[in-house]
């Protein structure tokens, strides 16, 4: 995915004897202050054993912090109630965010083995917040009364979302049923826990081991040169590794003429935690499914999808269902022509199959040379990482007058991330960002946008955020840097967007800052940026040859352009099967009684995907939403789709760096966090609602008939 996305904290609980408790909060770095610059976490001092000790205090002072709040005898006020709970739990929030980046970007054994342990306990923590009914009565009271309350926009907002949170968490439940609600909950923790670690034990236990140099034909010098490395890394030098991390198996799928390695290695891949072992999630994915759909029937909802769905733009399942099933057929019709012209390629070098899944991107890489005269690696040499990185800094610096320096003093939770000091042209601080770049064994796959501190205003001041970008981009070599694939390139800038939106908050309130909006708004920041990456004026900032310093060449700017669109109906249709899967799995109102790889066939017969293509996550590995936060919400990418063309059209049809446009973008989007309905904030900027019409032209679906009109929310 462009991953997006964004960490979905893991929670912990389970309790020490209070005399070991003790010990611990001597030296437990969590108790005091970190004592760093900017005050971001102690890495390099924080050990595994401080989390457990750390929660446990954590909850019970949230507890007796909530329970003064619920039993203050004083007529519930904004402040002494709203107000009070925005500010409770400190310490187990801090301790939890940096627990939920160690286990998806740092994690080890003892960390998955604390977070199984302790996922109930803390779920049952917050069911007993959310379940309090002297803390609901305090908060109902108030709403019932806020056109009296003189609010003024952000203070109406986060009452607003307080009292939502708790309708929506049972509060209005029976007793038995708010005992069927915890039991759900405390499951779900665990069993979507289970699911993403299944997932990164079953990635990193295969490997592919080529022995013979004959077997590696087509594959280019920098992947075979990574692949020698790996080998070599796990004690078998002169050998080459590779392995079921997108740098690895998607370049070899891509340029393996080995049609026989290219389905070994493809068939791991597309059946990664689907193996019948202790690492299966089939009856993990059918479990999640169907405890959603339990709880929220139990909450009075249709669907998971419609209890979702109620706080996005989208508001309910038909609107998804209705973008999605419009894109469907002409990325469909497209992808259909792509095959065809795919098994002729094949038929005239003797292969007489049909496509398969694992022919796609070979044949689609000669398809693209053959027709555009476009070789990837042509490209590569120009996107050495520290490059694309001067690039986003500069698109940055030129739209909202950024400065980044690098950061050498502060400490990282693992060698290979580096940290940067973000302030105004002027010099006043933003904020930091920390910037993770390359797969490992203790890192999740995908690429993700998160946060150590959000922003918020205390006592007039704004209080800076802290922030970071995970991605599992290709590694260097001993011979060259890492060099992107395009691909990687536009992840880059991606979750860069997603940063902006942490860093450049600018709210009162923690609860409403940077990222902390609707599913299908959040991409917005971060698929605009994507836009910049392909401008021939943004390609000759930053794509210079990593050993001569070389410009890329107006001929092969062009070349890209003018393959913008290829293999566009393949893209749009894995990410929309894939979309339409999440909403199938989401939107039964009664449980599955079927298994995973039933459910999801008959899902996509149902659609009438193609044999060549599956789902871009097959139920056993879509992490998005089992265990990612984007359950009934990954369609959110191209609903932000709509909306990043539309308003990069506001770019486009100036200048590339508009300081107008650029100055309003980040007051009335980026600035903005959840403080106000998104598509007011959309309008606001753009000065209408967005039109499907510029996204049906990026992806050269614009002449196949699908209804252009605009999107509302």
């Amino acid at each position: 995915m462009k991953s997006k996305s964004l960490l979905i904290l893991l929670t912990i609980g389970s309790f020490f004897p209070m005399e070991a408790q003790e010990k611990k909060q001597a030296v437990n770095l969590f108790f005091q202050s970190y004592n760093t610059p900017f005050n971001v976490p102690a890495f390099d001092k924080i050990k595994n054993e401080h989390f457990k000790p750390a929660i446990l205090e954590g909850i019970k002072r949230n507890e007796v912090e909530i329970n003064a709040i619920a039993n203050n005898p004083e007529a519930p006020t904004f402040e002494n109630t709203i107000l009070a709970m925005e500010n409770v739990g400190q310490l187990l929030s801090e301790v939890n965010r940096v627990f939920g980046n160690y286990n998806s970007a740092n994690t080890n054994d003892e960390l998955q083995a604390l977070a199984k342990e302790i996922a109930p306990n803390l779920s049952s923590h917050y069911d007993n917040i959310s379940l309090n009914e002297k803390l609901f009565a305090r908060v109902k009271t108030l709403w019932n009364k806020k056109e009296s309350l003189n609010l003024n926009l952000e203070q109406a907002k986060l009452l607003e979302n307080r009292h939502k949170s708790f309708v929506r968490s049972g509060a209005n439940l029976s007793a038995t049923d708010k005992d069927k609600l915890r039991k759900i909950n405390a499951e779900l923790s665990i069993t979507g826990l289970k699911y993403g670690q299944n997932i990164l034990a079953e990635t990193n236990k295969y490997e592919l081991v080529i022995s013979d140099k004959k077997e590696l034909a087509g594959l280019p010098s920098q992947l075979i040169e990574a692949a020698a490395s790996d080998a070599k890394a796990k004690g078998k030098a002169g050998k080459w590794v590779f392995t079921l991390s997108n740098s690895s198996v998607m370049p070899f799928l891509q340029y393996s003429s080995n049609r026989k390695l290219r389905q070994e290695i493809w068939n791991a891949y597309q059946m990664r935690a689907n193996n019948d072992n202790e690492f299966d999630n089939k009856e993990n994915a059918v479990k999640l499914a169907n405890l959603r759909g339990e709880k929220a029937r139990l909450l009075g909802y249709k669907s998971h999808a419609d209890y979702v769905l109620e706080e996005s733009m989208a508001k309910k399942p038909e609107n998804v269902a209705k973008l999605l099933n419009d894109l469907w057929k002409p990325a469909l019709e497209i992808a259909k022509v792509e095959a065809a012209d795919i098994q002729k390629m094949m038929y005239k070098e003797g292969i007489k199959d049909k496509v398969q899944p694992y022919d796609w991107r070979y044949y689609t890489e000669k398809i693209r040379k053959q027709r555009f005269d476009l070789d990837e690696q042509e490209l590569k040499p120009y996107f050495s990482l520290d490059n694309v990185r001067k690039g986003v800094f500069q698109v940055t610096e030129n739209l909202y007058g950024l400065k980044f320096k690098q950061l050498t003093d502060i400490p990282v939770y693992h060698e290979e991330v580096t940290a940067w000091e973000v302030t105004e042209a002027n010099g006043t601080h933003v904020g930091i960002l920390y910037m993770d770049f390359h797969p490992r064994a203790s890192k999740r796959s995908g690429a993700w946008m998160t946060s150590y501190r959000n922003q918020e205003t205390k006592d007039g001041v704004r209080q800076a955020p802290v922030i970071s970008i995970v991605c599992n981009f290709t590694k260097p070599t001993a011979d060259a840097p890492a060099l992107l694939t395009f691909d990687e390139v536009t992840t880059y800038f991606h979750e860069f967007g997603h940063a902006l939106h942490g860093l450049l908050s600018d709210v009162t309130y923690k609860s409403l800052a940077g990222t902390s909006v609707p599913r299908d708004f959040v991409e917005l920041p971060s698929q605009i940026m994507e836009n910049w990456a392909a401008e021939p004026e943004v390609l000759k900032m930053y794509a210079k040859h990593y050993k001569t310093g070389e410009t890329i060449p107006n001929a092969l700017i062009e070349k890209l352009q003018k393959a913008g669109t290829f293999d566009q109906g393949f893209t749009t249709v894995e990410y929309l099967a894939a979309s339409l899967l999440d909403m199938d799995y989401h939107s039964q109102t009664a449980a599955i009684t079927l298994d995973a790889n039933t459910f999801e066939k008959n899902a996509m017969q149902k659609i009438g995907l193609i044999d060549a293509i599956i789902p871009r996550y097959r139920s056993t590995y879509f992490q998005h939403i089992f265990s990612g936060g984007y359950s009934s919400g990954y369609y959110s990418y191209i609903w932000s789709g709509v909306l990043d063309t539309d308003a990069f059209e506001a770019f486009k049809t100036t200048t590339l760096f508009n300081p107008e446009m650029a100055k309003s973008f980040r007051e009335n989007v980026l600035e903005k966090g959840g403080t106000e309905d998104p598509m007011v904030l959309y309008k606001r900027f753009r000065g209408a609602e967005p039109s499907i019409e510029p996204l049906l032209r990026k992806r050269g679906l614009d002449k196949k008939q699908v209804p252009a009109k605009k999107i509302k929310g």
